[in-house]
């Protein structure tokens, strides 16, 4: 009966210390494959492998699309790239952002869990935000084994502490005790695959990460498990299907883009600030060119049309600085900011 002969592990913020901690520990002779999914950003070259192949005994490098899996192996998704297991091979794919990342956790752990089910042991480690939550679920679902970093040595707890949140995890421990525990696992025969059948729900998230669906199919999947909500995707715009998983809330477009309650927050926060930024650029923009008409005016004599552009050019410059200082503060605005930006002085 074979081991727990699947590992994958997800990272990010403090993820480099953490990841080469961890294989460190393990053994040359490893009996299982190690899959890992570090957030990095997509235009920067990444050499973890290099420091993770330092670090400890076994080979690692960057995933290719299409690689057999072999033991004693550590596999790493490139930059701007989706790792996802399949059996017997690995899938590298640039399919939509989840959770406002490429490469993501839940992808990787979703397909491990379709594959191999109780033969794959999933890693939590330390990062921000709840990327991992739900493909742990998923694993968990499927009969896998669950770890967890303890949030409070993580460096940042927030992946972990999330995990813990929502997912009944099998072991929450020190990073020091998790590769002699991987090494425990591995040598340890699984459960049968039968007896943890697969859920409708994950065959379908996993086949609309691996994008080999037509758009119809892509639509009438994301129907099949979540209803239309009345937000829409930050990343392509298009209409979002809320999806509930016992507590968790997530989003999902049909083209593919996935969100959880919180990584949705995230990127709203985000595309607020830009949108305020752009309002800050356009305000100067209108103040430079009043100012510009205003004088312009001066030079032909007319003084009434000089005083309306001198007005504009004031109220213009005064929303603008509300608006930058709002940016700069770091807060909501307060009501008589808000109030001056409707109704100027």
């Amino acid at each position: 009966m074979p081991g727990h002969d699947i590992i994958v592990v997800g990272a990010s913020a403090g993820g480099v210390e953490a990841l080469s901690e961890l294989v460190r520990g393990l053994p040359g002779d490893l009996p299982a494959a190690v899959f890992i999914v570090l957030h990095v950003p997509a235009q920067s070259p990444s050499i973890l492998p290099q420091i993770l192949a330092r670090a400890g005994k076994l080979p690692a490098t960057h995933a290719l699309d299409g690689e057999e899996i072999a033991p004693g192996r550590v596999y790493i998704a490139p930059p701007d790239n989706h790792l996802l297991v399949e059996r017997g091979h690995v899938r590298v794919v640039r399919g939509p952002k989840e959770n406002r990342c490429r490469p993501a956790v839940d992808p990787m752990f979703r397909s491990a869990a379709l594959a191999y089910g109780p033969r794959v042991v999933g890693v939590i480690l330390t990062g921000a935000l709840d990327d991992g939550t739900v493909g742990l679920r998923d694993l968990k679902k499927r009969g896998g084994t669950t770890i967890v970093q303890d949030p409070r040595e993580a460096l940042y707890p927030g992946m972990p502490q999330s995990a813990l949140d929502n997912v009944k995890v099998d072991y929450c421990l020190p990073l020091a005790e998790i590769a002699p525990l991987l090494a425990h696992l591995a040598s340890e025969p699984a459960a049968d695959e039968g007896a943890y059948p697969v859920p409708d729900d994950l065959k379908t998230e996993a086949g609309i990460a691996e994008q080999q669906m037509g758009a119809p199919e892509l639509i009438e999947s994301v129907e099949k498990i979540g209803r239309r909500s009345i937000f829409t995707c930050p990343e392509c715009s298009g209409t979002m299907w809320e999806l509930t998983d016992g507590d968790l809330l997530r989003f999902r477009c049909h083209v593919g883009h996935a969100f959880s309650a919180e990584s949705l927050m995230a990127e709203q926060a985000e595309t607020l600030e830009d949108a305020l930024w752009s309002a800050v650029r356009a305000l100067e923009e209108k103040v430079a060119l009043a100012r510009r008409l205003a004088q312009r005016a001066r030079d032909r004599s007319y003084h009434k049309a000089a005083l309306t552009y001198d007005e504009r050019a004031r109220v213009a410059e005064k929303q603008a600085e509300i608006v930058r200082q709002m940016l700069l503060n770091g807060r909501e605005a307060k009501i008589d900011a808000v109030s001056e930006l409707i109704d100027p002085p």
